[in-house]
């Protein structure tokens, strides 16, 4: 049997996608529970429950993070999630209801398919109903269905989708933690390799890639550029580590270094950028021997993970 080397190899971890194929759009559903947190940058974010994750918030856990097309519309999709895992006694428990808790986070995919068909609550319940500890379906499946990249020249676009990659660890060595990530590319730049070569991104007339972070240093920017908000990068970063929200803010904002080093340029005024990152392991039971270097090296293996993830989200 194959080694699975996509997000799903993290203990703890079920991904499932659902899409409209005639829409070019549809969700991605990783299910849990995990502590989680979240990094956001750029200007055009769209987003459910960001604060749940909050160190300061007292639901310790969440128990699905959505990631969606349909713009902010394809937030009715969390709805489904919700209902799913409350069928089934997921959730806060409170005095009179367990409360799934399921953090959300959008890309603009309306501009390629039927703009008046988005994710919808059902769209949501499939995708949780399909989720498994299977290899991960990448390219444009669930979310990114509808992704693209190099908005510098729409004419002049290139499809995306999504990309997951799995570092297991060295099992070699006690204590050993999985992690992986999971990307949607739909950027406003260029997508890197690891020798700074752009693999996807806005073409010219000429077929040649155009390079749009050179293009708006020189003033070449198009008229179309003062529609912003139609562009962003999503990813959700994992571990089996026994990680508690705070250790988990450190881990995000460190693999969002690889939307900084892959997406060029990255977290503009027209993208909303969002990392999660989540950890199944059970908090209190090992955590103390995690110092600051430990966490550090977590999370640049979740940014090394997360490279990869882009990288294949647009080759895949």
């Amino acid at each position: 049997m194959e080694e699975n080397r996509t997000l799903s190899a993290v203990p703890g971890i079920q991904v499932g996608h659902a899409e409209d194929r005639h829409a070019e759009t549809g969700c991605t559903v990783v299910l849990g529970p995990f502590s989680a947190a979240v990094e956001v940058r750029g200007l055009a974010t769209g987003s459910r429950e960001l604060d749940a994750l909050s160190p300061l918030h007292l639901v310790p856990k969440c128990d699905a993070i959505l990631l969606t097309g349909g713009s902010a519309f394809g937030l009715a999709a969390a709805d489904g999630v919700v209902r799913w895992l409350e069928e089934r006694g997921r959730g806060f428990e409170t005095r009179a209801a367990t409360v799934p808790i399921v953090p959300a986070a959008v890309i603009y995919d309306l501009g390629l398919g039927d703009a008046a068909r988005r994710p919808d609550a059902e769209m949501g319940y499939a995708a949780a109903a399909a989720a498994s500890s299977r290899p991960v379906e990448e390219g444009p499946v669930g979310v990114g269905a509808g992704a693209s990249v190099g908005k510098l020249r729409l004419e002049g676009l290139e499809r995306a989708g999504v990309g997951t990659w799995a570092d297991p660890g060295r099992p070699e060595r006690p204590g050993a933690h999985a992690v992986a990530a999971l990307a949607v590319v739909n950027a406003f730049g260029d997508v890197l390799d690891d020798h700074g070569r752009i693999i996807a991104g806005s073409r010219g007339p000429d077929g040649g890639y155009l390079d749009t972070a050179r293009a708006i240093r020189r003033g070449e920017a198009p008229a179309w550029i003062g529609r912003p908000g139609e562009c962003t990068t999503l990813a959700v970063v994992a571990t089996d580590a026994p990680l508690d929200k705070t250790a988990l803010q450190v881990v995000a904002r460190q693999a969002m270094n690889a939307v900084v080093r892959r997406v060029s340029p990255a977290s503009t005024a027209f993208d909303g950028d969002i990392v999660f990152a989540a950890a199944t392991g059970a908090t209190g039971t090992g955590q103390a021997a995690f110092g600051p270097v430990d966490v550090l090296a977590l999370g640049l293996r979740a940014q090394h993970a997360l490279e990869q993830a882009l990288q294949r989200a647009v080759r895949r």
